[in-house]
C-alpha cells in the first residue's frame, strides 16, 4: 500500500509539475495587491479644527481661523518616511466642511483662508511632496458636511459628488478613496445651527457615488465599514484578530436590513470572514496620538507600542493607518517625528536579516520544479511553494545549519490565488525532540508569529494541518526584533 501511495503522488507530481495551482474563493484585485504591499500609510487631519483644539469642528469656524505659521509638506512626508509609511492619505475635507483645495463647489474652502494669501492648494502641496518622496497618495472627503447649508436636503449629493470629481481630476493617481461613517448630526448649516439627520442607506447613493471612484480612478482602494475594496477593522485600537481572514461579506448590523458605511457588521470586522464572498481585507486605523486632531496635552505613542501594532495589524494580514496630526504651525511636533523614525528604524532593522535565507528546506510534497522550497527564501512574493492538488496537508522542514536565536516567524501566502490554509503549527528541535511553540489558524498576505520569549534552534518545523485545496506559500522568514 506505501509503495502505490508514494507511486501515485509521484505520478501526480510528473502530471502537475508545470500547472499552476488553481484559485481558491474570492481573489485580490490588481488595486487591492498594490494596496498589501504597501503595509503602513498614514491618515493626516489638518483643517480649522486644528486650531480651534477640537477633534470635530462644529463647522462655523471662519476661514481665517486657518492659518499655519510655518506650513510644510515636505517635514510632515519626511517624517512618514521616516517611520516606513509607504502612502499618505490626507483628509481633503472633514465634517466641518472646510476644503483644503480650491474647489468650486462651496466658498468655504482655503481661497478664503490667509494661507498662501489665499492662493494655496494644500492638497497638492501634500501630494507633491509624496511622489516627490516615493509615498502612494491618497484622499478622504467626507460625505457629512456641518458647514454646508444644503446638507440633509435633496441638492447636496450633486455638490458631494462634484468635490469628489475634482479630488479624482487634479491629484494624479491615487491609492485610496478613504470613507467613514459619520452620518449627520447637529452642525452650522450655513447658520442654522441644528441637527440635521439623513437615510444613510440611501442618501449618498453610494453605488453611483463609487461608480465615479471606479470610472475615475480605477486603482483607488474604497474604503468603508463595508468595502468596496477595503473593510474598517471595526475598532480605532490598530489591530486585527490573531487569526484574520481577507475575505469578507457585508451584513447589516442586527435589527437592520441594509449594510452601508456607518452601518456593517463589526463584531466580525476584526477576524473577517473564512469562504467570505469578497476579497476585503482589513485596515487598522489608529492615530499616532490620543486623537486624530493635535492636542497640545497629548503625546506620541511609544516605539515599542507601534511596533506591537505593527505585528498586530500587518503582522494579521491587514494594513496599519497611522493618523499624523501636524499642529498650528503646520507640522508634526518634534516629539511625532522621532516616535516614527524610532518606530521606522525598529521594523527596518529587526526584518532586515531573515535568519533563515542560508537554511536548506526539505518538503515532503512539491508541485514541480517551478514550485519548490526555494522560492520560499528568495525575497520574492510573486514565486511561491507549492503541492500538488490532492496533498491539502505537508510539512516542511527548515534547517538553519546552526543554532539562530529568533522571536518572530513570518509566514507569507500567495495570495493571488486565494487565501487557502485554515491551520498550522509551528515546531522546534529542542533536546531531540521536536517541541510545539505555536498553533494558528489564517496566514494570508502576511503572518508575523511574535513568539512569547526568544527560542534559541537549528531547526524549525512548519505543519500544515489543514487548507481545503493544494497548499501555496510564498516567503518565509525568522527574525530577532531589534531593540
Amino acid at each position: 500500500m506505501k509503495k502505490l501511495t508514494a507511486l501515485f503522488l509521484l505520478i501526480s507530481t510528473f502530471i502537475f509539475a508545470q500547472n499552476p495551482p488553481k484559485p481558491y474563493g474570492a481573489l485580490p484585485s490588481k488595486r487591492q495587491l498594490a494596496w498589501h504591499d504597501i503595509e503602513v500609510y498614514g491618515l493626516i487631519h489638518f483643517t480649522p479644527t486644528t486650531f480651534e483644539n477640537k477633534e470635530w469642528g462644529f463647522g462655523d469656524a471662519d476661514p481665517k481661523t486657518f492659518n499655519p505659521s510655518d506650513f510644510n509638506a515636505e517635514q510632515i512626508i519626511k517624517a512618514a518616511k521616516a517611520g516606513g509609511l509607504k502612502g499618505i492619505i490626507l483628509v481633503a475635507k472633514h465634517h466641518d466642511g472646510f476644503a483644503l483645495w480650491p474647489t468650486k463647489t462651496t466658498e468655504y474652502n482655503i481661497t478664503k483662508s490667509p494661507f498662501r494669501n489665499g492662493k494655496g492648494d494644500l492638497v497638492k502641496e501634500v501630494e507633491s511632496e509624496a511622489r516627490k518622496n516615493g509615498l502612494k497618495f491618497g484622499i478622504y472627503c467626507s460625505p457629512w458636511d456641518r458647514n454646508n447649508a444644503l446638507y440633509g436636503t435633496d441638492k447636496y449629493l450633486a455638490i458631494y459628488q462634484a468635490q469628489l470629481k475634482e479630488l479624482y481630476s487634479n491629484y494624479g493617481e491615487l491609492f485610496m478613496s478613504w470613507h467613514d461613517g459619520a452620518n449627520g448630526g447637529d452642525g452650522y448649516y450655513g447658520g442654522a445651527k441644528e441637527k440635521r439627520s439623513i437615510d444613510n442607506t440611501t442618501y449618498y447613493d453610494w453605488n453611483n457615488t463609487w461608480g465615479i471612484t471606479r470610472k475615475m480612478q480605477p486603482m483607488a482602494n474604497i474604503f468603508s465599514d463595508i468595502g468596496l475594496d477595503i473593510r474598517w477593522v471595526g475598532s480605532e485600537d490598530g489591530t486585527a484578530a490573531e487569526n484574520s481572514w481577507a475575505t469578507f461579506t457585508p451584513l447589516p448590523p442586527e435589527g437592520k436590513n441594509v449594510a452601508v458605511p456607518g452601518q456593517a457588521n463589526y463584531p466580525q470586522s476584526p477576524m473577517g470572514i473564512r469562504n467570505g464572498k469578497f476579497w476585503m481585507p482589513a485596515e487598522c486605523d489608529v492615530p499616532l496620538r490620543k486623537g486624530w486632531f493635535y492636542h497640545p496635552t497629548e503625546k506620541p505613542k511609544s516605539p515599542e507600542t507601534l511596533f506591537d501594532l505593527y505585528l498586530q495589524s500587518v503582522g494579521h494580514g491587514a494594513g496599519l493607518d497611522l493618523g499624523l496630526a501636524p499642529d498650528t504651525r503646520g507640522q508634526l511636533h518634534s516629539d511625532d517625528v522621532a516616535a516614527l523614525k524610532s518606530f521606522g528604524d525598529m521594523v527596518k532593522h529587526t526584518f532586515a536579516t531573515n535568519l533563515a535565507k542560508k537554511a536548506s528546506i526539505k518538503a515532503n510534497n512539491i508541485r514541480g520544479k517551478a514550485y519548490g522550497v526555494a522560492n520560499l527564501l528568495d525575497n520574492n512574493k510573486q514565486s511561491y511553494w507549492a503541492t500538488v492538488d490532492n496533498v491539502h496537508t505537508a510539512s516542511l522542514e527548515i534547517d538553519l545549519n546552526t543554532d539562530k536565536t529568533f522571536d518572530i516567524i513570518s509566514l507569507q501566502e500567495y495570495i493571488p490565488l486565494g487565501q487557502r490554509i485554515e491551520e498550522f503549527n509551528v515546531e522546534v528541535f529542542e533536546n531531540n525532540n521536536w517541541k510545539k511553540i505555536y498553533s494558528g489558524e489564517s496566514i494570508g498576505a502576511k503572518r508575523l508569529i511574535k513568539l512569547e520569549k526568544p527560542v534559541k534552534a537549528s531547526k524549525i518545523r512548519l505543519n500544515i494541518t489543514k487548507s481545503p485545496v493544494c497548499i501555496t506559500l510564498s516567503e518565509f522568514g525568522v527574525y530577532k526584533k531589534t531593540e
